[in-house]
């Protein structure tokens, strides 16, 4: 028996060079042990602890059981380590070994690869962070993964909370974000967590859960499916969600009869439909009201009004604009002055159907110079960004997009949270979240600026390619 200790329970690299080694030692499935040096058993002697050094001799393997094994060793099943060997050692001998999919040690290690990728999806939806005073401001969250993918789901934080310090303690490691690096550490108690008085926010978080819960569309079967009951501690709305499940039927029911009633009380009158992003209780006309009073920064002063976004709640496109302009202030629509008539030629030469499509703005007020009877643009810095940044994750929490057009350099920064080139990001489909991509291109009032008539051509031909790129990917 050799054994092999690796140096942590995901020391994929550790693995690697052990297997590979062991693969070229000629050592069989059986003859291998494979263990975490933390945990020393009674097959361990001393000095095994793997091969030692890069092997001399070389040989390869499809990418894909690359990219599997990466994934599998973040399970927590003990024989993960032994199912990677056993299935990398008779890939030498069964290059298609892969695609038997009925083969029981592949669809063993799918099926733990399906489970990882399952707990970082869940670990990226049941996050909550609450505020300590104590810590400078730092937001802090407690989580339990079922797997060891911590370290796989971070970086999703760092992205969506570029500008946050947070930390995120779990029994085995935690993560930290000091808004430049991301550094991980020991595991924690769940003593060392935040309760939830810690965080004033939370009282506004439970109300607004409230507000958009839609009795009408519950499926309890599905919501346990997708958020179990065993992750319900750590959710401030969690002690909503009884009373709210046993309430259904009546709401529903109460919603049902109002139309009825009125139709009832005055037979001649017909009850309009409303429109399926105006209902009275749709979630995004919860939060554009909320909207209508937000004093985040100093912009809600001299704007008109805040321009919320507008567009179906299950569209599978976002447009994201930089911030209202002069005619879309008056108005209280995105996209209406010129560069939105411009967008609307575009999207019709791209094929892409502005009714389908929600159109917003990273930035909800508009930031402008008086001179004398005309209010001129200014371009919004980084701090408005951040203010109206909650905004927008709502909105795209709620819209739930396949798609986020980023339109010119603010758009991305408030997107992705960092500054990006856009010449060198453009027309490339990036990851925003767990199921939804980003995509760069120019703003459209960019190309209301270009002087040159033939080059202006050009560019409006790109930027309606970046367009017809939106249109096939949902249609993809």
């Amino acid at each position: 028996m050799h054994s092999v200790a690796l140096q942590s329970e995901t020391d994929f690299a550790g693995w690697r060079q052990a297997a590979r080694a062991a693969v070229l030692a000629g050592r069989p499935p059986e003859a291998m042990f494979w263990t975490v040096a933390d945990s020393p058993s009674l097959f361990t002697g001393a000095g095994e602890t793997g091969e030692g050094g890069e092997p001399k001799a070389a040989f390869t393997v499809p990418r894909r059981f690359v990219e599997l094994a990466g994934e599998v060793i973040l399970h927590r099943d003990p024989e993960r380590f032994a199912l990677l060997y056993r299935l990398l050692w008779r890939l030498r001998r069964q290059h298609d070994l892969l695609d038997l999919s009925v083969d029981p040690d592949v669809v063993r290690a799918a099926a733990m690869a399906k489970a990882v990728h399952r707990d970082i999806h869940k670990t990226h939806g049941f996050v909550r962070f609450r505020e300590v005073a104590e810590a400078g401001g730092r937001f802090v969250a407690w989580f339990e993964p079922e797997h060891h993918t911590l370290e796989a789901s971070a970086p999703f934080f760092a992205r969506r909370y570029t500008h946050m310090a947070w930390s995120i303690l779990t029994p085995e490691a935690s993560a930290h974000w000091d808004g430049e690096a991301l550094a991980f550490g020991p595991g924690a108690g769940r003593r060392e967590a935040p309760d939830a008085d810690a965080d004033a926010l939370e009282d506004i978080w439970r109300g607004y859960y409230v507000a958009i819960f839609n009795p009408a569309r519950l499926k309890v079967d599905a919501m346990r499916s997708e958020m179990p009951r065993k992750y319900w501690r750590n959710l401030p709305e969690a002690a909503l969600i009884g009373p709210l499940i046993a309430d259904a039927r009546r709401r529903t029911e109460d919603m049902i009869a109002q139309p009825h009633a009125a139709a009832k009380a005055n037979p001649q009158r017909t009850v309009p439909k409303p429109a399926v992003h105006r209902r009275s209780n749709d979630p995004l006309e919860a939060v554009r009201e909320a909207a209508m009073g937000c004093r985040n920064c100093p912009l809600w002063k001299p704007a008109t009004q805040t321009v919320f976004g507008e567009g179906p709640p299950d569209a599978e496109v976002v447009l994201l604009g930089e911030q209202p302009g002069d005619k879309e202030d008056l108005a209280g629509k995105p996209f209406v002055g010129p560069a939105g008539q411009l967008l609307d030629r575009a999207m019709k030469d791209a094929e892409l159907d502005r009714a389908k499509v929600y159109v917003t703005n990273a930035v909800k007020h508009f930031k402008f110079t008086p001179r004398g009877k005309i209010r001129l643009h200014q371009k919004p810095n980084v701090p408005e960004i951040r203010a109206c940044r909650p905004w927008l994750e709502q909105e795209l929490e709620i819209i739930k997009p396949r798609l986020v057009v980023a339109m010119g350099a603010t758009a991305v920064q408030s997107l992705f949270g960092r500054a990006m080139p856009i010449g060198k990001n453009r027309g490339k489909l990036m990851e925003v979240g767990a199921e939804m991509h980003g995509l760069v291109t120019m703003h459209p009032s960019f190309l209301l600026r270009v002087p040159d008539a033939v080059r202006k051509q050009e560019e409006y031909a790109h930027f309606v390619g970046d367009l017809r790129l939106a249109a096939r990917a949902i249609a993809a």
